[in-house]
């Protein structure tokens, strides 16, 4: 197919197009959970290739057209965590013209649908879940990708004012410049000195209990393509301060008290940049999860929004962070009931362009 005809082609079309010659053309397709993203993701399972061989699976992402940078930085994180002794998915085929990628599948066995289950094995896959970031953040990273520096994070809590604010229909928005520049300083003195890759949506939804492999490589990783340079507590307080789930205090001391002994850190040192990365964080996903109501159409996110302040409350508590604190609780209202219906009231019934 040619480059006019595959422009023209109906999206489906194209998957189909996209899978000869894979062994996988003739597969059942079943369409899976997406995430914040416009990706799309499906399951593959065809039969067996010999007799008594059990029925195989692959995953099919569609990130769509323009995505082709974006596969190829999923490529590369990808070939570096396996080259760590991680479990990310193999690559069997991909387009990037097309923005679709044909991977290995890891399984259905995320955090929260295991300990859904069996709630009793949450401390154990949280250790688990450290050590693994913990192998990932000892190594060298990879050359070239963006460093999280504080006056990058400072700037990326944007959102918050841009969309938050504007949803909530409340607040002091001329507190941004107080707010980024107190940021940013409290970000610039960490207790830890020390940086490694972060794969930045480190959490239950995208980490999966692999039960027949050992070590760090028993938790399978998902959606690393944003992958940076950032201070080793970030990824650990994106696990932790779950914007879906709670993370139990038994599971949440035993995670970080793992990631300090591998570390070599000091727990207090740990757990004051852990209040200071956190602050950012949510600060920030107030933001994305109001944009994703108010432009993207996608008013689910309004109902983690309180779990999200709760985190950043608890963030706030640290006295390092008492600068902060002040101006936040000043300019920036909590997700009440009256302002998640204000923001529910604006979500559009179609995304705006």
């Amino acid at each position: 197919m040619n480059g006019q005809a595959k422009a023209s082609a109906p999206r489906n079309t194209l998957l189909r197009t996209f899978l000869e010659g894979t062994g996988w053309e003739s597969a059942r397709c079943e369409p899976l959970g997406g995430d914040a993203s416009a990706r799309r993701y499906f399951r593959m399972t065809r039969p067996g290739m010999g007799q008594g061989e059990k029925e195989r699976t692959a995953i099919l992402m569609d990130a769509g057209r323009g995505a082709a940078q974006q596969l190829q930085a999923f490529v590369r994180i990808a070939d570096h965590l396996r080259g760590l002794g991680l479990s990310a998915p193999r690559i069997f085929a991909r387009d990037d013209s097309l923005g679709l990628m044909l991977l290995e599948d890891l399984g259905d066995a995320l955090f929260p649908r295991v300990l859904k289950h069996a709630p009793e094995r949450e401390t154990m896959l949280y250790e688990r879940a450290a050590e693994a970031l913990f192998r990932l953040q000892k190594a060298p990273p990879l050359p070239g990708l963006t460093d999280y520096s504080p006056s990058t994070m400072a700037d990326a809590i944007a959102p918050l004012f841009d969309w938050y604010l504007r949803g909530a229909g409340a607040g002091d928005r001329s507190a941004r410049r107080a707010c980024t520049e107190t940021l940013e300083e409290i970000l610039s003195s960490p207790a830890i000195e020390a940086s490694g890759l972060a794969l930045r949506d480190f959490h239950g939804e995208n980490l999966l209990w692999l039960e027949d492999r050992e070590g760090p490589a028993a938790i399978g990783l998902l959606d690393f393509q944003d992958a940076l340079i950032a201070h080793p507590a970030y990824d650990l307080v994106s696990l932790l301060e779950d914007a879906r789930r709670d993370v139990s205090a038994e599971a949440r001391t035993a995670a970080i008290r793992r990631f300090a002994e591998l570390g070599g850190y000091d727990e207090a040192s740990l757990s004051s940049d852990l209040h200071a990365q956190g602050a950012q964080r949510n600060l920030r996903i107030l933001g994305v999860f109001a944009r994703l109501c108010l432009k993207a159409g996608k008013p689910a996110y309004l109902r983690l929004m309180p779990r999200v302040w709760q985190h950043l409350m608890h963030d706030l508590s640290h006295p390092r962070l008492a600068p902060l604190g002040s101006v936040i609780m000043r300019a920036i209202p909590a997700p009440t009931d009256e302002i998640l219906k204000k923001m529910q009231a604006a979500c559009p019934a179609s995304p705006i362009q």
